[in-house]
């Protein structure tokens, strides 16, 4: 089955009652979490995009304190899916914003965090790669929010 453009589902949705809409949008929630996940965020979160921002900092502090610090292979692979999630739900916002505070912050957790991560080749790329997102997402910003994340990013930097 091939999948229709979004320029065509747009024109079909358009189309439907709203009782129609709203089961079709249950029925896509069942059969996928993420869809699940993006669903709740547009409905009870959107709104106060501060308060999300923060609850995926609590979420970053809590995986932090479960880290297997003594064991870095496990480290790195925990960091990595902690990450993975990070970046999942900074996806469902879609604010620049949101994507520079949240991966700044979880830049500054892993520093201070006390994970010898420079020793770890795949660690040290994770960083830089993060750095580089978040150059990109700044870069895209207006010039008063770029001077002031790009202080908050030349201290994680070095």
């Amino acid at each position: 089955m091939k999948a229709a453009s979004i320029h065509e589902i747009k024109q079909e949705l358009q189309t439907l009652p709203p009782s129609q809409l709203t089961e079709l949008c249950l029925r896509l929630a069942r059969f996928k979490k993420d869809n699940k996940e993006l669903l709740t965020y547009l409905l009870f979160e959107a709104a106060d995009e501060t308060s999300y921002a923060g609850s995926i900092k609590k979420a970053i502090d809590e995986e932090f304190e479960e880290l297997p610090k003594p064991n870095l292979y496990l480290t790195k692979k925990s960091l990595r899916k902690v990450l993975r999630v990070t970046a999942k739900q900074i996806r469902y916002t879609g604010s620049p914003q949101t994507q520079v505070e949240v991966l700044t912050y979880f830049l500054r957790k892993l520093r201070q965090s006390g994970i010898p991560y420079k020793d770890s080749p795949v660690l040290v790329n994770l960083y830089k790669q993060q750095i580089k997102k978040i150059r990109t997402v700044i870069d895209s910003l207006h010039e008063d929010l770029q001077h002031d994340y790009l202080k908050a990013l030349q201290g994680l930097e070095g």
